[in-house]
């Protein structure tokens, strides 16, 4: 695919290939489960930040199953672990993104990875930015995925809607952000490397 100067893709990537001020967001917001599975070693894994490519663009999110062991009811990209047949995290989060939403890698023009991210749960996510048509018909896994939903990206990437909270648990305070949208409850890592896309993210729309 050819891409004009001016398109969505086009300026995604030249965003997320400039250098930003600010540093990535450390804060660790998953609080349910801190066994890591790799003695210390984080577990790589990538996720898909999909952008539908519309005058006000959106970015697609999920709702998991209240099924799984982990992460349960929580709201994320697609996405999960590196695996040894994946040949890097944009090879990953593409098969993710079918396995769990139906979604076509060919569908996706890939423009490039945002900031990694590092859980308390033992994962360093890679987050992968790509550019979707609008309105494509999902087909979900219903044993992992609830509902997947498009909420604004402008909305999600403006700092006076990322709210910093803590709680206190194992005697430690546990810093992360929360982004409330309609009935979404958009927290830790996913609404984490929101916050970072936000940071990196600096195009004129």
């Amino acid at each position: 695919m050819t891409l004009a100067a001016n398109s969505l893709a086009a300026r995604l990537r030249t965003a997320l290939a400039t250098e930003h001020e600010h540093a990535p967001v450390l804060l660790s917001g998953d609080l349910r489960d801190v066994t890591a599975e790799s003695d210390g070693v984080p577990m790589p894994a990538a996720v898909l930040v999909a952008v539908t490519d519309r005058p006000s663009p959106g970015v697609i999110l999920t709702q998991r199953t209240d099924s799984l062991r982990r992460h349960a009811g929580q709201i994320a990209f697609p996405g999960g672990r590196i695996d040894p047949g994946d040949t890097d995290a944009a090879a990953a989060a593409l098969r993710e993104a079918r396995e769990e939403i139906g979604l076509p890698p060919h569908a996706v023009e890939l423009v490039g990875e945002a900031d990694r991210y590092r859980t308390i749960t033992g994962f360093e996510v890679q987050p992968v930015v790509g550019v979707i048509a609008p309105d494509l018909v999902f087909t979900l896994e219903p044993d992992e995925v609830a509902a997947v939903f498009e909420v604004p990206l402008d909305f999600v990437l403006d700092p006076a809607n990322h709210v910093e909270t803590s709680v206190e648990w194992q005697g430690r305070d546990r810093h992360y952000y929360e982004i409330a949208w309609q009935d979404y409850r958009i927290w830790g890592a996913t609404a984490a490397m929101l916050v970072n896309l936000s940071r990196r993210l600096r195009w004129t729309r």
